[in-house]
């Protein structure tokens, strides 16, 4: 995949973007989410380790960003529709796709599937959009 035209700082807006959803998302939804997965408060991690999660996420959104603007090049429609589509079949096709079996196979409650699966949906919406309103570099 070539990464020529590919503006970087469309990228990052859109990592950033993502894992502010991400910040709103979980804290309005955090103790139905913390119910499906079958946790309590005194389960969170404490020290240091509270902080992996955090860091797994901000690169995993920046991958995610990178490689739907990797993708929206190749497909030519650099706008913001054409974000908000090409975001929309990523999800449709590998994310929700994906998880759906993950979480169905390990016994996950559906709720748990809706969550992080409408997460995920409103990340790959705003990161297409982000990256279609910023265009190429």
């Amino acid at each position: 995949m070539s990464f020529t035209g590919v503006n970087y700082i469309a990228v990052v807006i859109a990592t950033l973007a993502g894992f502010g959803l991400g910040t709103v998302w979980y804290m309005v939804l955090a103790k139905p989410w913390m119910r499906a997965v079958g946790k309590t408060e005194a389960d969170r991690p404490q020290g240091p380790a509270q902080v992996l999660p955090f860091v797994i996420a901000i690169i995993a959104l920046f991958v995610m960003a990178l490689m739907l603007a990797g993708i929206m090049g190749h497909l030519g429609d650099i706008t913001i529709r054409g974000g908000v589509v090409s975001g929309f079949f990523v999800w449709l096709g590998f994310v929700i796709t994906t998880m759906g079996v993950n979480h169905t196979f390990s016994g996950a409650k559906p709720i748990l599937t809706a969550i992080d699966g409408g997460y995920w949906l409103l990340v790959l919406l705003i990161q297409g959009a982000v990256i279609g309103a910023f265009g190429v570099s």
